[in-house]
């Protein structure tokens, strides 16, 4: 990212102006709290080491008293700055987005859309407490934790995901209903450390770039047993699936698949986006490896998908 000298801070949303054009704050579009917490947190380590090369390419200047690049790159750091932008856009997000699956506020689009929203993602809802799924169930990019409860209730299940705030709110979802679940900070990208009876995945999939699709339907298939159930929910494309004053995307974005989205104080942010329809995504599993696939979608707004792992 380029400097700026006065911004949100892409992490906690605070307010910021920077003293000078070698501060690296501007570089980073962090504050200096969530810069002091870069060694602890996998986005602001991210960040700052990106911020410093930035620095460096506009003007060579000595490293910052918080220690060298090295010392704040432990453990794996996101692949790409645009990555790193979709978990502080998730962060930023978590008090709010629920009101997209409710309808509410900047998410309604009046009673007629509103009504076959409803009653979609009930019909998903239905889809997917029918699949038979039990045992050691994995959901990866949880989020909030939506579909947490109906999968605690299946079997012991452990929830997902990179951003903190949204596994805040899946935890106390999940307190509410008087389930229990296994919840960690973890990329959806990390390779299993185990192989268990259920994968699944809400709104995960059209995240992931056209060219790396391949690469995580692999991931998924490694973290299933023989015979086991990966089952994924996702979006359609209906411009009445988001808010109603989502920015307009540009072309080249458009075409590299990625989308602009706005939050409800006016912060906006760059997130990789890429609707499939079922058939691709259909052949996609099977080119994976995976059996017994079964893509299908309801009438406007999502698409419900579920395969086997194979048995030797």
């Amino acid at each position: 990212m380029a400097f700026r000298a006065s911004f949100e801070c892409l992490w906690c949303g605070r307010s910021w102006s920077t003293r000078g054009p070698d501060d690296i704050e501007g570089f980073a579009q962090l504050c200096p709290d969530c810069i002091g917490r870069a060694g602890e947190n996998g986005f602001l380590r991210y960040r700052f080491r990106a911020a410093l090369a930035e620095r460096a390419r506009a003007s060579p200047a000595p490293v910052d008293a918080l220690g060298p690049p090295e010392e704040l790159a432990r453990g794996a750091p996101l692949a790409d700055d645009l990555s790193a932008e979709m978990v502080a856009y998730y962060e930023a997000r978590a008090d709010e987005y629920d009101h997209w699956y409710l309808r509410r506020g900047r998410y309604g689009h009046g009673p007629v859309h509103d009504a076959a929203w409803q009653a979609e993602l009930d019909q998903a809802t239905r889809w997917l407490d029918g699949l038979p799924i039990g045992g050691e169930i994995v959901e990866l990019a949880a989020g909030t934790g939506w579909w947490s409860p109906l999968l605690a209730a299946k079997g012991e299940l452990s929830v997902y995901d990179l951003a903190g705030a949204p596994l805040e709110r899946a935890r106390a979802r999940l307190l509410a209903h008087g389930l229990r679940a296994h919840i960690h900070v973890r990329d959806a990208w990390e390779r299993p450390d185990r192989t268990v009876d259920a994968l699944f995945c809400g709104f995960w999939l059209s995240h992931v770039a056209g060219d790396r699709l391949a690469s995580f339907l692999d991931l998924a298939r490694s973290w299933l047993r023989p015979g086991g159930l990966f089952a994924f929910i996702d979006s359609r494309s209906d411009p009445r699936s988001g808010a109603v004053d989502q920015p307009r995307t540009d072309a080249a974005d458009v075409a590299a698949g990625i989308v602009r989205r706005r939050l409800a104080d006016g912060r906006e942010f760059r997130v990789p986006k890429v609707i499939r329809e079922p058939a691709e995504l259909e052949a996609a599993l099977r080119v994976a490896g995976f059996e017994v696939v079964g893509v299908d979608a309801t009438a406007r707004f999502f698409v419900l998908g579920s395969a086997r792992a194979p048995v030797p």
